[in-house]
């Protein structure tokens, strides 16, 4: 595959992506964990940008609703690294006129991932506290939560606990698999699947399958061979980026990033140019956004393939658009919002 890149702007302590759909037109959004901007880049050049908001910032994540035209929930005030009391989940509309309205809607102290699962045309919500409480910075005495309730629209969000007891409870990724989509939930007590409710009046579900610590999880089927490959980061912003796949019961360790460096941060499951790969990315030692590709399928092979050294992404995500994908990437380390556009050699 051909990977070409393009700067899009310089923003400080750069931290959360994804994107939205407005009047049938993709908008890309980078957003700052600092006190400043979130800004869109909109199809189909994404050469020039606008601004969602001037701040607050603080924002871990950012997840559009499904079935609007180009809603979206966000993370707000997340700022310093403790006492994070303040951080809040707000609701943001575009408006005819180009600008957005960004109203707060729940404010709930260290909320760090969250996402909208859709089930049956219901908008579950999930979301992750990475504590609840902090007196400094490496006090973890006081674990984080799950949190879940059903999005139904702009306004006052209800939510309750699904789990707590959960440390440095940081990392988060959406599974669609066979039908039916899941949330995987990582901390220092492992790898869980929380499954929204089938029904109305249905429960959630939460099932533990990896009992070690993990700071962050992706999976993809990276062989074809119709079973997962999960790829962590380990442990919590932890120096290891792995790749396992369950065996005969039990997960096998198939391949480590040569690098051991502390900060892995970035960790994806998605096809690139057709292939299914797990992107990954660090921000200390040689600060690379790289992939991870099936070198040969049977048996499982895997290498590491850079796609640029020096950038330090906080978070990454890819964009499917006719002919090319599009990996957004926040390189934090670098203060910089960055596409790198994926074509088929």
């Amino acid at each position: 595959m051909k990977i070409e890149k393009r700067f899009l702007a310089t923003l400080e302590r750069c931290y959360a992506c994804n994107s939205i759909e407005v009047d049938g037109l993709r908008r890309i959004l980078l957003a700052t964990e600092g006190r400043g901007a979130c800004l869109a880049w909109t199809a189909p050049d994404y050469t020039r940008s606008h601004v969602v908001w001037d701040g607050p910032g603080g924002t871990m994540s950012m997840a559009p609703i499904p079935g609007t035209n180009g809603e979206f929930l966000a993370v707000q005030q997340f700022f310093r690294m403790y006492d994070w009391e303040e951080a809040k989940l707000a609701h943001v509309r575009p408006l005819a006129s180009g600008g957005y309205e960004v109203t707060g809607i729940l404010r709930l102290p260290y909320i760090h991932r969250f996402d909208l699962l859709t089930v049956g045309g219901r908008h579950y919500f999930i979301a992750c506290t990475l504590a609840t409480a902090k007196a400094a910075k490496d006090d973890w005495s006081h674990p984080g939560k799950i949190w879940v309730g059903e999005y139904t629209a702009p306004g006052p969000l209800p939510v309750r606990v699904l789990k707590d007891g959960l440390s440095k409870n940081h990392g988060y990724s959406r599974l669609t698999r066979d039908g039916a989509t899941h949330g995987l939930v990582t901390c220092e007590q492992g790898a869980f699947q929380v499954t929204p409710p089938h029904a109305p009046d249905g429960d959630w579900q939460v099932r533990q399958f990896m009992d070690w610590p993990i700071g962050d999880i992706a999976a993809i089927d990276i062989d074809g061979d119709g079973e997962l490959e999960f790829a962590t980061i380990e442990p919590f912003h932890g120096q290891y980026f792995r790749v396992y796949k369950k065996i005969d019961g039990a997960f096998v360790k198939l391949f480590e990033h040569p690098e051991v460096s502390e900060f892995y941060h970035v960790v994806v499951g998605a096809t690139l140019a057709g292939e299914p790969v797990f992107i990954g990315g660090c921000r200390r030692g040689k600060q690379q956004l790289f992939y991870v590709r099936a070198r040969r399928k049977a048996p499982l092979e895997l290498e590491a393939v850079l796609i640029e050294a020096g950038v330090g992404p906080s978070n990454a995500c890819v964009v499917h658009e006719p002919g090319r994908d599009i990996i957004v990437a926040a390189n934090r380390e670098k203060a910089e919002a960055a596409l790198y556009f994926v074509t088929p050699s």
